[in-house]
């Protein structure tokens, strides 16, 4: 996938372009995109054109949009879906462009679209003045072919990143993977933690999980673990380690069954699999060690039960 954000090159192929934030590439988006991917010939390249998701700004996060995923893995979920080309400015300097001008400049001038794809509540230009049938309209105008997606439906409502973030900050990790369509969690970097886990014959990696993104329910979740080509089941507890008293921002603590090795410093893949319980304090060491015993018999379980059996 070429990104051509920089440097405003003018894409001299013709192309189809999925439109939208995408900010967690869920199962509605992949539609989306994966419409415009199927345009794709001897002369049409696949596009997507995406603001960077931490410009948005919101009502919620301190005035920003919480996050589902960084903007280096929204890109990596663009690249696996096929796309080509992509154009993914700040959101500021487009904000007050109008929605005739955005078709102008960007689909046309920019991407050289011959195909814009968006969905049924796309929203563009200075104050979301254009949607889905004003962008019908304009690419009338401007000759070009324009789709509109509709809204993936699952369990009786429309799959929405509003939604899954509602889900994952409950806990319910398990069905808002449904939504997503993959294992929601974290590519971060180990950073050195108290290491007292390794005195209780439990070490664990520490990542720290960076500002802005959708926190999960503070609590244990059964986890899949990436190292290098292999994959290890995972204990994760999200959360702040009230037992141990520390001051820290919220990370994700990974037990990894049957690892042994030194990640610090490596950028490891987290998926969270299912809610085991809420964090909890715990009036003693002891108390704790014998509770993580439980929780990893507990995940051992949890992978035969669903028949993983390949980790």
């Amino acid at each position: 996938m070429i990104d051509i954000t920089e440097n405003k090159c003018v894409c001299l192929h013709k192309t189809a372009v999925a439109l939208g934030l995408f900010d967690g590439v869920h199962k509605g988006h992949q539609a989306v995109i994966q419409q415009a991917v199927n345009k794709k010939n001897n002369e049409i390249k696949s596009a997507v054109f995406s603001f960077k998701t931490d410009t948005i700004t919101s009502k919620g996060h301190d005035g920003r949009l919480e996050m589902l995923l960084t903007d280096k893995a929204k890109q990596q979920h663009f690249e696996n879906l096929g796309v080509d080309y992509l154009y993914s400015p700040d959101f500021s300097h487009f904000k007050d462009m109008t929605d005739e001008d955005f078709v102008k400049r960007v689909l046309k001038d920019n991407l050289n679209a011959c195909v814009a794809v968006c969905g049924e509540d796309f929203r563009f230009g200075k104050n979301a003045m254009g949607n889905a049938k004003r962008l019908v309209q304009l690419g009338e105008k401007y000759e070009f072919e324009v789709c509109v997606v509709n809204q993936l439906v699952m369990n009786g409502g429309a799959i929405s990143s509003t939604k899954i973030r509602r889900l994952i900050n409950e806990g319910n990790i398990s069905q808002a993977n449904e939504m997503l369509g993959y294992k929601y969690g974290y590519t971060l970097p180990v950073e050195h933690g108290y290491e007292r886990g390794r005195t209780w014959n439990f070490p664990t990696i520490n990542q720290m999980i960076p500002e802005g993104l959708v926190l999960p329910r503070f609590g244990v979740y059964c986890s899949i673990v990436y190292v290098g080509d292999e994959l290890y089941k995972g204990v994760t507890n999200i959360g702040v380690k009230p037992t141990v008293k520390v001051n820290t921002a919220p990370l994700a603590e990974t037990f990894i069954i049957n690892y042994d090795g030194d990640l610090y410093g490596r950028e490891i893949k987290i998926e969270l699999c299912e809610f085991v319980r809420p964090e909890k304090y715990f009036d003693s060491f002891d108390s704790l060690k014998a509770e993580i015993g439980r929780n990893i018999e507990f995940t051992k379980q949890y992978f035969k039960n669903n028949k993983i059996e390949n980790i």
